[in-house]
């Protein structure tokens, strides 16, 4: 049994942590293996080491976990506080990304600092959550300016990363703010026209960027340019219709061999519903399922608003991030660049998610703090 250190006594953690806790353990050392087979094969041909993405991997692993662990033991309140200054770093890395940023694949997402590699757009995400929590957790209460202040921080966050570009991720993010919101009772009438106005935006990038329209008409109708704008997702359901019923089995996918490209990061999930079949992404769903209603009773049962946002976030950005990135390998919406969290290669966005995965388990423990205090206090 897991407990809690205090200073008098250890505690037993409460059974949504210590299951959530496991569920992000299995969810990291299922990941490592999906992507061991998803890269064996274009890392010995390119770079002469069938291992060189699992043990790069499993280092940006050991660095969440340790992260994750130091989020769990220390109060949510220290990291609500810090989240206004971490915001301001984020930004800070954003705007740096349109003067240093790496470009690949004609975005400029990406910072490197000595032999590190950050992406800014994926290290923000959970600091989204915590500075949106303790602003709309008392929404009413806040002056005018701070709303507007706070506000004006959440778009230029949004319009940087569109800048990248990196539609995907601004949408996502967008999204994740407006169900916060939504959850904090915000009024309907500044939401409807928030949500219209990101509408708006969306649709000015389309017409902006061409590589994000090419997007819209390859979902359309992928097979009118099937060599060119098309090639990724017909691939992509190539793979997945292949794997059937039982799929092909563990590291027996054929995509992989130079098919489908961006098979180790943003397409993975189709080398593993290749390999795992229809009954393997079952499993997957229902685990997902699993996590959302444990993250979601956390939120339920949080003493502090603020505590009901920051788990409600996390598990909206995890859950909600996995099921996209599934939707986009099988052509249900249109191909975005968004990682499947813990399993896609790139270890900003590991050190995201087990962040945002210990913000969670935290927000849960922190009922158990309440519990001690209140029956150590003096009557």
């Amino acid at each position: 049994m897991i407990k809690l250190k205090t200073s008098s006594h250890d505690t037993p953690w409460p059974t949504e942590a210590q299951l959530l806790l496991l569920l992000t353990g299995l969810w990291s050392l299922t990941g490592l293996f999906v992507l061991a087979s998803a890269s064996w094969w274009s890392a010995q041909q390119e770079l002469g080491d069938s291992l060189y993405y699992v043990k790069r991997q499993a280092f940006w692993l050991l660095m969440g976990w340790c992260l994750l662990m130091m989020i769990v033991h220390r109060p949510l309140r220290q990291w609500l506080r810090l989240s206004a200054l971490g915001m301001v770093a984020g930004l800070a890395l954003l705007m740096a990304t349109l003067f240093f940023g790496v470009t690949i694949n004609g975005a400029s997402r990406w910072l490197v600092i000595g032999s590190i590699q950050l992406q800014p757009s994926e290290l923000i995400k959970p600091l989204v959550i915590l500075q949106a929590a303790v602003l709309f957790s008392h929404w009413q209460e806040r002056w005018i300016g701070q709303r507007l202040f706070w506000m004006g921080v959440f778009a230029m966050v949004l319009v940087l990363i569109l800048r990248q570009p990196n539609l995907s991720t601004a949408t996502l993010l967008g999204m994740l703010l407006w169900l916060m919101a939504f959850a904090a009772g915000i009024s309907l009438r500044l939401l409807v026209g928030t949500a219209g106005l990101g509408l708006a935006i969306g649709v000015l990038s389309l017409m902006v960027n061409d590589y994000q329209r090419q997007r819209i008409t390859a979902f359309l109708n992928p097979w009118a340019d099937p060599m060119g704008s098309g090639y990724q997702l017909i691939q992509s359901i190539l793979a997945v219709g292949s794997g059937g019923m039982g799929g092909s089995g563990f590291a027996l996918s054929t995509q992989k061999l130079q098919h489908l490209p961006f098979h180790t990061t943003d397409f993975i999930f189709a080398i593993y519903a290749e390999e795992m079949g229809f009954i393997g992404c079952l499993l997957l769903l229902c685990f997902l399922l699993v996590f959302s209603f444990l993250g979601l009773r956390v939120a339920r049962s949080s003493p502090d608003p603020r505590y009901q946002l920051v788990a409600s976030g996390a598990t909206i950005l995890l859950v909600g991030q996995a099921i996209l990135n599934m939707a986009v390998a099988t052509g249900v919406i249109p191909t975005t660049g968004l990682p499947f969290p813990l399993f896609s290669y790139g270890g900003s966005a590991v050190i995201s998610s087990l962040t945002t995965a210990g913000l969670l388990i935290r927000a849960n423990l922190e009922n158990l703090e309440k519990a001690r205090l209140s029956t150590t206090s003096p009557s």
